[in-house]
């Protein structure tokens, strides 16, 4: 009855927790909720966009659905990333479409308790307070979560 009552207690446990995915942009830690994430994959090439803003890298095609790449660093008003076969396309969902963030390292998936979770700071950027939804101190880091919604924020931004 005991192992049945701890392994109740270590579900509950795990319940408590979210799991986030940190990756690296412009030398910095940041993570997306892994409920969030649709597949990751390694950066290839993308067909560039007449006209489009500078952190649209331009669209990819993921089987059969053309999709915009952003520069996450660009986004976040850091430098634009010199993309490479060392980067990573993280696939998200946003309104309903795939999009593609480009980022330079998919780290590892953090396990934590949300009450862990830290508010952002007030700073004088409503981008800064917009983007990120909180922080996370992990391994002497503090990781960023990205507030996806806010980053691509308008439907018209995201192509059909």
């Amino acid at each position: 009855m005991q192992a049945e009552v701890k392994q109740n207690d270590q579900e509950v446990k795990h319940a408590e927790h979210s799991e986030f995915v940190s990756f690296t942009v412009a030398g910095q830690a940041f993570c997306l909720k892994i409920t969030q994430i649709r597949e990751i994959r390694r950066w290839s090439p993308v067909t560039i966009l007449p006209h489009a803003p500078a952190d649209v890298l331009g669209v990819m095609n993921l089987r059969g659905a053309v999709i915009p790449i952003y520069d996450l660093s660009a986004r976040f008003g850091l430098q634009q990333t010199e993309a490479s076969e060392r980067n990573v396309v993280i696939v998200v969902s946003v309104h309903g479409k795939p999009v593609g963030l480009l980022a330079e390292s998919v780290s590892e998936i953090i396990s934590i308790n949300p009450d862990d979770i830290q508010d952002t700071p007030p700073v004088d950027s409503r981008n800064t307070m917009e983007y990120i939804q909180g922080i996370i101190s992990h391994d002497d880091t503090m990781v960023r979560i990205i507030n996806l919604d806010a980053v691509i924020s308008a439907p018209e931004q995201v192509m059909p």
